[in-house]
């Protein structure tokens, strides 16, 4: 018999998918990943072993999540299309990596998963397993003209989960599905689909609403250590976290009472399509923000705008599922590279909605306070500045005189 590895959630597709692998005469063995999500895993295991699957694994990913996928993501900056951080398409290399471990383990040739073929997490998934077993083979059941056939929406995977008794955790109190782990909560589909609906304050679960959240300041203090966070201190109590999981979570929770992380936008798909994503992520937005302001001080001026041209790519490539890829070990290294003097420490006021950076010192800043200054003259001859513009000048004053032969340069700007 078959063997496959199936990324099982407990919910209704991955569970139909579940029988229905059984059904067709795999052996099925499951692996759930906690990712951070808000679960019951003892009874998604206990489901799972219900439906015939041979064996079930539940990895407890969450300080891997933190460590090896969220801070390199965070040292190079990464936002999709300018708002998004990424938290589910971080999330899925993850998972597929630990799929691939399982299925050697098991001598399974087949993996399996429940992404439909319209969404990004089918790509995300499919890279990564051929990135780190070009032999794996996989079964799409999304993609599958039998399956398709078979499932043409919700009502038939309904009635095959009835069939096969199959319990279901069926509702119409949230009309949109959701992806949630460590990073964020996602809100998309059904009733989201309309670009003008706002979404009502009771479908956000991480974030309290900005208007309700306190009417004092929270100000944190996050240090960091080439460009990793290594402490945070809440000033305002002296509550401090310094291991990686420990110190995410805790500035999760700090964002979420302070409503901060909140995106609702209209995003591209790899595939072409667009969508309509409402997220929450609290501590990220936190720790980006702190980190890329540590930045400012620390971080010399030709290295950061070289390596801000490279942000939109490499969140590009997280979105779109290369994070196996030979151009993101590139990136990587040159990120990493980047990344070696920026120690110090950020101090944040969380309000409200808002995260903005109030103080910040490192023992690698290149700020010179005395040659910024205004009001001190000392080590900088301010004569200097009139040859630096006068060679600046010459491209302008020739690309003039090249406008004049044609026409006047007033004339044109005017049309």
């Amino acid at each position: 018999m078959d063997k496959v590895v199936l990324a099982y959630s407990g919910g209704l597709d991955t569970s139909v998918i579940l029988k229905w692998l059984i059904n067709k005469g795999y052996e099925v063995i499951c692996f759930v990943g906690d990712v951070g999500q808000r679960e019951n895993f003892d009874e998604v295991e206990k489901k799972a072993q219900n439906m015939g699957a041979s064996k079930i694994y539940i990895g407890d990913l969450r300080e891997e999540l933190v460590t090896d996928f969220i801070f390199p993501a965070m040292r190079g900056n990464a936002v999709y299309e300018g708002r998004y951080l990424l938290g589910t398409a971080l999330a899925r290399p993850l998972i597929a990596k630990k799929q691939i471990e399982i299925a050697a383990e098991e001598k399974a040739e087949y993996v399996s998963h429940g992404a439909t073929a319209k969404g990004n997490d089918q790509v995300r998934f499919e890279l990564a397993y051929y990135a780190l077993n070009p032999e794996i083979r996989i079964i799409p059941p999304w993609k599958d003209p039998v399956f398709l056939e078979e499932f043409k929406g919700r009502g038939d995977l309904l009635e095959y989960a009835k069939k096969y008794n199959i319990p279901v955790k069926a509702s119409k109190e949230k009309p949109y599905s959701e992806d949630e782990n460590l990073m964020h909560i996602s809100h998309e589909a059904g009733v989201l689909e309309d670009p003008m609906f706002r979404p009502p304050e009771n479908l956000f679960t991480q974030t309290i609403s900005p208007a309700e959240a306190p009417d004092e300041e929270t100000i944190i203090q996050i240090e960091f250590r080439d460009g990793n966070p290594v402490k945070v201190v809440n000033l305002n109590d002296g509550a401090t976290r310094t291991q990686p999981l420990e110190l995410f979570m805790y500035l999760n929770e700090l964002g979420g009472r302070n409503g901060i992380g909140r995106v609702d936008m209209i995003e591209n798909r790899f595939i072409g399509l667009k969508s309509r994503g409402v997220y929450e992520t609290p501590g990220a937005t936190i720790l980006w923000k702190a980190h890329r302001d540590l930045e400012g001080l620390a971080m010399d001026k030709e290295v950061m705008h070289l390596r801000d041209t490279l942000i939109p790519k490499f969140s590009e490539l997280i979105y779109n599922g290369f994070w196996f890829s030979p151009e993101m070990d590139f990136i990587m290294s040159g990120f990493n590279k980047s990344q070696e003097a920026i120690d110090g420490k950020v101090i944040l006021s969380l309000y409200k909605g808002n995260v903005n950076a109030i103080g910040r010192e490192s023992p690698t800043s290149l700020y010179n306070q005395g040659l910024s200054s205004m009001d001190i003259e000392g080590g900088f001859n301010a004569a200097d500045s009139r040859g630096f513009i006068d060679i600046h000048a010459l491209r302008l004053k020739a690309h003039n005189i090249v406008l004049r032969r044609g026409k006047p340069y007033e004339w044109r700007r005017k049309t």
